[in-house]
């Protein structure tokens, strides 16, 4: 699951949030397997879609991460829940996705598939109300 500014995103959710105002991300991830998995690295990758199949991941100076935009996890053990937590920050207005990836130390584990399904995450940055 995944959570921006405490609501849950799924394919067809837009997150309103204010520029200027640290918006809280939280990935959860539940293992399903019968066995432990990790260590591996959870990076969010900020971007704007401009609907004709170009992606601009060039956003330093739209977007900062309140900490880290990796989340490095040792290992998630079976039936578990692993809960990872961050923020964004946006400083203009726009349209904005987020592209979540894994990175695995080991080849030889395997991530539960559905950890390859996560929802697009879509969030409108808006001029603040005065």
């Amino acid at each position: 699951d995944i959570l921006v500014d405490g609501k849950l995103c799924d394919c067809d959710v837009v997150v309103d949030c204010q520029v200027g105002d640290p918006v809280p991300l939280e990935v959860k991830l539940t293992n399903w397997s019968k066995h432990s998995v990790g260590p591996f690295a959870l990076t969010v990758t900020p971007y704007q879609d401009y609907q004709n199949g170009v992606h601009n991941y060039e956003l330093q100076d739209a977007i900062t991460f309140v900490g880290s935009n990796t989340f490095y996890i040792d290992s998630v053990k079976p039936t578990k829940d692993s809960v990872y937590f961050g923020a964004l920050l946006f400083l203009y207005t726009g349209d904005f996705y987020l592209n979540i990836k894994f990175h695995e130390d080991n080849c030889s584990r395997e991530l539960p598939l559905s950890w390859f399904c996560l929802p697009s995450v879509h969030i409108r940055a808006m001029e603040p109300v005065a």
